[in-house]
């Protein structure tokens, strides 16, 4: 594979005006095809197999006329102080405003609250529901402003008018703020290269490969329904994998120069290297994006595909339209430094880490263990969940209208449940009916059970349960499973759905299969770096490794959003459970980007082992060449990520503090502190290797040091003679 890539660095060095057009053909065509042709991407969360899933399709073929899946609002009309919703002001200003929310556009329903009598107790809060005759996602925004402005006569007349449910939520989107992790990376890469030129190329292709890939994504949208949080996740790994990649090489083609290859040669060896290492470390990220299809979770599949797409222009833009934007700068990289410091440092920083690591392997070990083992604590206390009203934000209308509603009827009628009652097998139907509706009714947490409503053909209706706990709450999640097993006893079957019981549905679902997925990964892990390093305690110590840093990154994670530590500082505007697709995400995108780390460090370390340096050298050696690299690398995922902490959405929030902090943990803790410390403990013992075993692996020579001796060897300058033979 280096001797591949060598060639194809050589060819897209001197073939950088047609490399550079075709890609620019592509980011076109696709830019173009994004324009005219994408679709409406989705806000809904459903998994085809679940009970609540079930009921739905079961209403949509026996009871359409009750828009099962289709977007709801909750308005809550707050009469001013001093007055009631009932008096003749406050009925008059309630019923215009049902009156406007049935003109609104796509809305098919409006319960009106006098007659479902959805009225405070106090008598000033009166609650209506609109069901809408299209789903959530396929309302635009012009629908959900015409939904808001109803609200404009009844605020007018003093009236607090607050919005609810899912037909308020728009789709999450990226601003400005995001730039800033953007900004921060430059500023890495212009002090690890002295120069604005070597700096400004990794920028550069990110961006391409980032702008290739969600044209990608939003051209698919018109033929796929793809969740609005696909293209966040891809801009969000594209960007710090795009940059690193693009570090790496750029990297050893400036050490190349530095030794006097000339800039063609020094680009193939540069993508023959470094480029075998990063098609490695992409394709650990890819794996484990794409894994996520198996976790039998659509949207999460959506998702994961659709980031792995990305890391792969990346890798292809790393090891094509790189080396032809070095064609076009040549030695110009390696020129024009920043001189940040006067004098020359003969013992690195990483060295003399490295050499104190050593020293003090047993201090180290137990610090860094103790110090990740009691970030780790918070996550035993971890409560998953999907973001409702009473997550948004403080100032939103969703979360005003959940507070009086809550205030006035109970956090419980923010999250009613709809039960489907199936008779049809059922000698008397309407005593059935009345049996099932009495038996909910005296189910613990339930206030209240809304009368039925009937189909036309008699065999199917459809009960409102109010619950008296919240909708993230574990009472409303027994409260469902209650009513499920129910049916045993009752001559009708019970079916629970709404957005709460499809919310606890997916919730299990994705936490059912975190283990899974978890096991999935770590034996990947396992199998990829012993193909890699040829050892069987390398990849262990490196797995181990990976799975602290998860637990510390949960910790973390339920420390901040679960619990609220650090929201003012961090900008979190609520807590809540935490998404129950972040450990899944978490787990996938940090497995890969650890294993980059651990990769572009310890291969050194291996390679100077084979050469038999003494396994304290080795260790030392490697570290030094790899270090300052891998810090950069951590520095620009750990700022890109950050970015995202600044977004609106609370998922977009704790996906990019999780990985921010995951990153943060496995390189300067995991890879930087540990690695060292085990490998200097363990001595030549890290490398040991079963002889059978040694036998049947492949071997995978991920840094090109064949290359780079085959090259080194070869007859003629610069190793041309082999690159003329091979054609």
């Amino acid at each position: 594979m280096a001797t591949f890539l060598y060639r194809l660095g050589r060819f897209s060095f001197r073939r950088k005006a047609l490399v550079a057009a075709v890609w620019a053909a592509v980011l076109v065509a696709l830019g173009l095809g994004a324009l005219t042709l994408s679709g409406q991407l989705s806000n809904s969360v459903t998994i085809p197999g679940t009970e609540s899933q079930r009921a739905i399709d079961q209403l949509t073929e026996k009871f359409p006329q009750a828009n099962a899946g289709g977007a709801t609002a909750r308005v809550v009309i707050e009469a001013p102080a001093g007055t009631t919703v009932t008096d003749a002001k406050g009925k008059a200003a309630v019923e215009a405003l049902v009156g406007q929310l049935k003109t609104a556009p796509k809305v098919v329903a409006v319960v009106d609250p006098f007659q479902a009598r959805s009225i405070s107790p106090d008598q000033r809060v009166a609650l209506a529901q609109v069901s809408y005759g299209a789903k959530a996602y396929e309302l635009t925004d012009g629908d959900r402003q015409a939904l808001l402005d109803t609200a404009n006569a009844g605020r007018a007349a003093g009236f607090t008018v607050e919005f609810g449910g899912d037909a308020v939520q728009g789709v999450p989107a990226t601003g400005a703020t995001e730039g800033l992790g953007v900004a921060v990376a430059a500023v890495v890469l212009i002090i690890t290269f002295g120069s604005l030129l070597a700096a400004g190329i990794p920028l550069l292709t990110a961006l391409i490969g980032v702008g290739t890939g969600m044209a990608g994504i939003f051209l698919a949208s018109g033929f796929l329904e793809l969740n609005s949080n696909t293209p966040i996740l891809a801009l969000m790994i594209g960007l710090a994998v795009g940059i690193d990649y693009a570090l790496f090489i750029v990297s050893r083609y400036r050490h190349e120069l530095s030794i006097g290859r000339d800039p063609e040669e020094a680009a193939g060896r540069a993508t023959g290297t470094a480029g075998s290492a990063v098609v490695f470390a992409g394709l650990t990220v890819i794996i484990a994006l794409a894994g996520l299809t198996v976790v039998g979770i659509p949207f999460l599949g959506q998702m994961g595909v659709a980031a792995a797409v990305t890391v792969a222009i990346a890798v292809l833009i790393a090891l094509t339209l790189l080396p032809a934007i070095l064609g076009f700068a040549g030695a110009r990289v390696a020129g024009g430094r920043i001189r940040l410091r006067r004098k020359p440092i003969e013992t690195t920083h990483g060295e003399r880490w490295a050499r104190f690591v050593a020293r003090h392997r047993i201090p180290v070990l137990l610090v860094a263990l103790a110090g990740m083992a009691v970030v780790a604590l918070p996550a035993l206390s971890m409560q998953l969940g999907l973001p409702n009203d009473s997550t948004a934000a403080p100032e939103s209308t969703q979360k005003k209208a959940y507070d009086i509603a809550s205030r006035s009827f109970g956090e419980g009628s923010n999250g009613p449940l709809l039960v489907v009652v199936d008779v049809s097998a059922s000698a008397n139907r309407q005593a059935a009916l009345g049996q099932a509706a009495a038996a909910i009714q005296k189910l613990p947490d339930v206030a209240a059970v809304t009368p039925p409503r009937v189909n036309q053909t008699g065999d199917t209706a459809l009960l409102t349960v109010i619950p008296k706990s919240g909708p993230s709450s574990t009472q409303t999640e027994d409260l469902v499973s209650a009513i499920r097993t129910e049916s045993g006893s009752l001559d009708a079957k019970l079916s629970v759905t709404g957005q709460t019981a499809a919310n606890i549905d997916v919730s299990e679902k994705l936490s059912d299969a975190m283990l899974p997925y978890l096991a999935l990964i770590v034996g990947l892990a396992f199998v990829l770096l012993m193909l890699v390093f040829r050892s069987v305690v390398v990849p262990l110590k490196a797995t181990i490794g990976f799975l602290g840093s998860v637990a510390a990154t949960f910790g973390a994670v339920v420390a901040v959003f679960q619990w609220g530590w650090l929201t003012d500082l961090l900008g979190v505007a609520s807590t809540g459970p935490i998404m129950s697709m972040l450990p899944i995400l978490l787990i996938g995108v940090l497995f890969g980007l650890a294993m980059d780390y651990q990769v572009f460090l310890v291969t050194r370390m291996r390679e100077e082992h084979v050469h038999g340096a003494e396994p304290q050298e080795a260790m030392v050696t490697g570290f030094r060449h790899g270090a300052r690299v891998v810090v950069a690398a951590a520095l620009i995922m750990i700022s890109v990520f950050a970015g995202f902490i600044l977004a609106e959405s609370s998922l977009i929030q704790s996906i990019g503090f999780a990985l921010a902090f995951g990153v943060l943990v496995d390189a300067f803790v995991v890879r930087m502190t540990l690695v060292p410390a085990v490998m200097s403990l363990l001595g030549r013992g890290a490398w040991w290797l079963p002889k059978w075993l040694d036998r049947v692996l492949p071997d995978v020579d991920v840094e090109g040091e064949k290359l780079t001796k085959q090259l080194d060897d070869a007859p003629g300058d610069d190793g041309r003679e082999l690159v003329g033979a091979s054609r």
